[in-house]
């Protein structure tokens, strides 16, 4: 949604009548995910890509149809291997693409959870009983609504939305089919630890999009000096530290200090959140030891097991830059595996 909001603010600031075009699903080698987005005026301004190049002309046709007689399309590209290369392909793939025109009252309850960053949902029925495709329901997790698919399956498209964590066409019932258009908040990554791999990792997570905190009550580790990168600086422990970091969904936690009074009562507070990765520095036998002292301290074999340790990708990294990125990989693993 990002790559089209600002050219759809200002084509409807204009008052332009504006199409949606919404990849749904994708299979093989297409070059676009599911909720790449491309929109359209009818005095031919296009914004975003659907495909990479390959399908767009027939993309805008049909979505020049759509302003012109108001009715939604469910669009289907299949591309054989042997002929990938004369509409743009390096390789055979298959796209569905949903063509309507642009919900205002949707979109702009989107465009507010895209620029602050919250989350939320636009739930479209791409295939149903004659009447019913394009009919929308969206939502923010605070609570807000606009549109409805229809009580009974409201009710199922808000239970399928809670389950996804990335853009997804859903089933819903025999008759009807539905693309969940899911925005999430930025992610945000906290190291515990002023350690020199911090200070790659930090690097690593901004260029990827997170929002960065660094937790270390030692001043010599925990200083504004060696982070000036950093988004927010923690000088606590972490008791109190953690009374004022939100734990989310879309938290990922990396400890490194190899320091058993910081990262234990840490791992105390982590292990009770919803964050979606839990990571720890240390060999397996520090990590054994770990895990007895996290036993003794009342924690249950289930919590200890969302712990990801030793922590990173095993890709042999040996420098402080190549652990930091090996553990920047897991947690971008830990991410889109949901």
């Amino acid at each position: 949604m990002k790559e089209v909001l600002s050219d759809i603010n200002q084509w409807h600031a204009e008052n332009s009548p504006i199409a949606l075009a919404t990849v749904v699903q994708t299979w093989g080698s297409a070059p676009r995910k599911a909720g790449a987005k491309m929109a359209v005026t009818p005095d031919g301004r296009m914004a975003g890509s659907v495909s990479g190049g390959c399908v767009e002309g027939a993309v805008f046709e049909e979505a020049a149809a759509a302003l012109a007689n108001g009715r939604p399309k469910l669009l289907h590209f299949g591309v054989a291997d042997e002929t990938a290369w004369d509409v743009g392909l390096a390789c055979g793939g298959t796209i569905e693409i949903f063509v309507e025109t642009l919900d205002v009252d949707a979109y702009t309850l989107m465009d507010d959870l895209v620029t602050h960053d919250k989350a939320g949902a636009s739930i479209t029925i791409i295939r149903g009983p004659a009447g019913t495709v394009g009919q929308k329901l969206t939502l923010a997790r605070d609570g807000r609504t606009v549109g409805t698919l229809g009580a009974d399956l409201d009710v199922l498209a808000v239970a399928a939305e809670k389950k996804l964590h990335s853009p997804q066409r859903v089933q819903l019932t025999d008759e009807v089919e539905v693309f969940i258009d899911v925005v999430r908040p930025s992610p945000t990554l906290v190291m515990v630890g002023g350690v020199h791999i911090a200070i790659a990792l930090t690097q690593y997570a901004k260029v990827l999009g997170f929002q960065t905190i660094v937790v270390d009550p030692r001043r010599a580790f925990g200083s504004q000096e060696r982070f000036p990168h950093v988004d927010t600086l923690v000088q606590a422990w972490p008791q109190k530290a953690f009374a004022d970091v939100a734990l989310t969904p879309e938290t990922a936690v990396a400890l490194l200090t190899h320091d058993p009074k910081i990262d234990d009562p840490a791992l105390e507070i982590i292990l009770e959140s919803p964050v979606f990765y839990v990571g720890a520095l240390g060999s397996h036998k520090t990590h054994a030891k770990r895990v007895a002292r996290l036993q003794d301290r009342g924690i249950g074999p289930d919590k200890i097991a969302r712990l990801h340790a030793p922590i990173g990708l095993a890709i042999g990294a040996v420098t402080p830059e190549e652990i930091a990125l090996s553990v920047m990989a897991e947690i971008i693993k830990a991410r889109h595996d949901g």
